[in-house]
């Protein structure tokens, strides 16, 4: 879950959800999890930050009473046929949108994921999956209107095209999916986050006491330090909308990605030559069934760098109205935005496995198949922690929206949920005392379960499995299926459903072989201590 970041004008507003972010804040979530608030327009400047950490969460404007038709020739020409303000997007701007959405921290494990799986396959199943990808965000696209491409009703977000389309316990099951990812993605934020620091740490130690020095240094401090920052930024108003935010979060997200494949190429020419063999990681390395459980897991590993589909809609939202229709120009989008993406994670990820063969550590920046120069390392490092701070805020404040909005409308009388007091440092900012408590409780416990599974590869594994079948595949087909009036068994419905089932068993094959990993991981580490 890969962010990243776009913009829109400043007149718009939008926080983020990665890679993939869910946007469920008003109109989106499934009547289990909201009490159906009604259907407000948005109009996103979509962010998305890192581990294919990519999505995007909206804030809303009420409802424009006034048609654009009902405004006049004048007023007109400034708007679309929604009553907002004209878009302006092209297939370029759509294409640099999603491609920043979509490098992420996720980048940085597909070295490992190659490795498992050895030169033909790896890069055969990182095809595959930008393939499946493409063919799906068309898909998606086609929902971002109902029923005509060209003049049929927007839908604004990921849930609203859901809610459009499907009903009952589809839609209950895609909000308790997204809130999930959220979840998820925060522990897999400050995991990643505190071994960059305690990698920082460690590659001053080797470049001052030598490589022979074991360097053993505790993550556990830094996930605290990430924690109590987290604390702190979670009670900044407006956080995610702060405007420079998504210029940092894109420049990190490249910079660290950047030196982590020039890092490889001068591996590789160090070396004299190119390491690792057709079929990944030899018998012998590892058990037979460790290699099994290590491939499936590569498979959500590299799912997890794809995901983007849950800000797919806002971005085409950006698009100038037609001709041509928005959905044709965010196919071209989609398959031009893939192709890059898939060619800058061919070289990472080659590279990484063509740098260090079997021995391809799980996070290509913190394993230390590097130690030089460190302060490199340093900064690359750096650049990670930084993303992810904000990355982190950006992604969790849908939820945070989500459970303050039901709060308030469970407990409209209790002072503790709705009033706010005055910091006596800070005569101007008050603080609602749910919102502290609440927010506090909910960074304590992602830091909690963090130090107690710390294992990158493992947690990044489980969320693309998480997330891929469902909101990459499932969710669109189904989708795609209402929208266009497929007939049930005719030849392209049986076709859509065989991908969404062959989808579905690579997702579960990838979350058994994350959570195998953890077991196996559980053998050796002990929590708070390791």
């Amino acid at each position: 879950m890969q962010t990243e970041h776009h913009h829109r004008s400043s007149n718009e507003r939008s926080a983020l959800a990665e890679p993939s972010r869910p946007a469920v804040l008003a109109s989106g979530a499934a009547p289990c999890l909201v009490e159906q608030f009604p259907a407000e327009k948005v109009n996103p400047r979509e962010r998305s930050m890192g581990m294919a950490d990519n999505v995007v969460a909206t804030y809303y404007y009420p409802p424009m009473e006034v048609a654009a038709a009902e405004l006049g020739q004048t007023a007109g020409s400034k708007l679309d046929d929604d009553g907002r303000n004209k878009r302006t997007g092209t297939m370029w701007t759509a294409s640099s949108h999603i491609i920043t959405a979509v490098i992420g921290s996720g980048v940085l494990s597909l070295g490992w994921a190659i490795a498992q799986l050895g030169w033909v396959a790896g890069p055969a199943v990182m095809l595959l999956f930008s393939l499946v990808t493409y063919f799906t965000s068309s898909l998606l696209a086609d929902c971002y209107r109902s029923g005509d491409q060209s003049t049929g009703k927007r839908n604004y977000t990921y849930m609203d095209a859901v809610n459009a389309n499907l009903s009952g316990i589809k839609v209950q099951i895609c909000g308790v999916l997204q809130y999930a990812n959220i979840v998820g993605v925060s522990i897999g934020y400050t995991i990643a986050a505190s071994i960059s620091m305690l990698a920082i740490k460690r590659a001053n130690c080797f470049h001052g006491n030598g490589h022979a020095d074991p360097c053993k240094v505790s993550s556990v401090p830094y996930m605290i330090i990430f924690g109590v920052a987290q604390v702190f930024f979670s009670q900044i108003p407006d956080f995610d909308q702060i405007s420079w935010l998504s210029m940092l979060a894109a420049a990190m997200s490249f910079t660290y990605s950047s030196i982590g494949l020039g890092l490889g190429i001068v591996q590789v020419i160090a070396n004299g030559g190119v390491k690792g063999s057709l079929t990944g990681i030899s018998i012998g390395t590892v058990t037979p069934m460790q290699k099994v459980w290590r491939s499936t897991q590569a498979f959500g590993d590299i799912a997890f760098a794809y995901s983007y589909s849950l800000i797919l809609i806002e971005i085409q939202d950006t698009i100038r109205a037609p001709p041509p229709s928005e959905s044709t120009v965010m196919k071209r989008a989609t398959m031009v935005s893939v192709a890059v993406t898939t060619v800058f994670y061919m070289l990472c990820g080659c590279m990484g496995y063509a740098a260090f063969g079997d021995a391809a550590p799980g996070n290509l920046l913190t394993g230390f198949g590097f130690y030089e120069p460190f302060w490199l390392l340093d900064v690359a490092n750096a650049a990670i922690v930084v993303h992810l701070v904000g990355a982190y805020q950006v992604y969790c404040q849908p939820l945070f929206a989500f459970v303050e909005k039901w709060a308030a409308k469970r407990w409209p009388d209790s002072t503790f949920v709705t009033s706010e007091v005055e910091v006596p440092l800070f005569r101007t900012y008050k603080v609602n005392m749910f919102r502290a408590t609440w927010r506090t409780a909910f960074v304590v416990a992602t830091t909690v379960v963090s130090m107690m599974l710390p294992f990158f590869n493992d947690v990044v594994g489980f969320l693309g499995a998480l997330g891929f079948w469902p909101l990459t595949v499932y969710f669109p087909v189904e989708m795609y299926v209402v929208q266009k009036k497929v007939p049930k068994w005719s030849t392209q419905w049986v076709c859509l459903q065989m991908l969404s089932l062959g989808c579905l068993a690579i997702s579960l094959a990838a979350a058994a072989g994350s959570i195998a990993g953890v077991k196996s991981d559980l053998k050796v580490y002990h929590p708070f201590k390791t």
